[in-house]
């Protein structure tokens, strides 16, 4: 089997949900001589987008996205460890991604989808959960400054998308601002409101949030 015929094989078992079969086929091209970043760029990430686009056009729900999710989580469970050793022990990939989803909010299945994938395209994760409040944040930036940085934050309701207002204030006023990259998600998040708050950018879905997330560190 040729290595873009691997490719397609890990692809589509996150397509097709296939857990099992997506750990099998991450471990076929390792054996095969693959990167672990090859894997995950050209196979898995490729994968994630397809189900990601069909999710926004209705084509698969809720289930199916979890379920492709796990997948991937089931290839990254054998590629972590080897992306270690790539890049070395101290290495923080492409740079280190502190997610959450805002105070007053338990919705998590958007942050962990976005968690996924940020870390499957290199980002090292620091994930506080759901329900996280504004100082927690700034302490997390604060103990990561000189690093580079991205903080995600997700919100699903207009209430707790408020939240992300305070978060980049209170940044702003413990002089932390400067040190990280903002990115902020959810159904009510827009550009125009990213605008309005003075944050550094929103995503569509969890593919398009890699993508962002990569630019900004950029």
């Amino acid at each position: 089997m040729s290595n873009q015929e691997m490719l397609d094989k890990l692809r589509d078992t996150i397509v097709t949900q296939n857990i099992n079969g997506c750990a099998a086929a991450t471990q076929e091209a390792l054996d095969a001589g693959m990167t672990a970043v090859e894997i995950i760029n050209d196979g898995l990430s490729p994968g994630m987008k397809i189900i990601g686009d069909k999710f926004e056009a209705a084509e698969v729900y809720l289930p199916q996205i979890m379920m492709s999710a796990k997948a991937m989580n089931a290839a990254m469970e054998i590629l972590v460890p080897i992306l270690a050793e790539e890049k070395g022990a101290d290495d923080e990939g492409v740079g280190l991604a502190i997610t959450y989803v805002q105070e007053g909010d338990i919705h998590d299945i958007g942050h962990r989808l976005v968690t996924t994938m940020l870390e499957a395209n290199g980002f090292k994760i620091v994930d506080m959960g759901v329900d996280v409040p504004n100082d927690k944040i700034s302490e997390e930036v604060a103990k990561n400054k000189g690093k580079k940085l991205l903080l995600v934050g997700s919100a699903l309701m207009t209430t707790s998308m408020l939240g992300q207002k305070d978060t980049v204030s209170m940044l702003v006023e413990e002089g932390l601002r400067d040190s990280v990259k903002i990115m902020f998600g959810g159904a009510p998040v827009s550009d125009a409101w990213i605008a309005e708050i003075g944050a550094d950018a929103t995503a569509e879905n969890a593919a398009d949030a890699a993508r962002v997330a990569l630019n900004l560190m950029q």
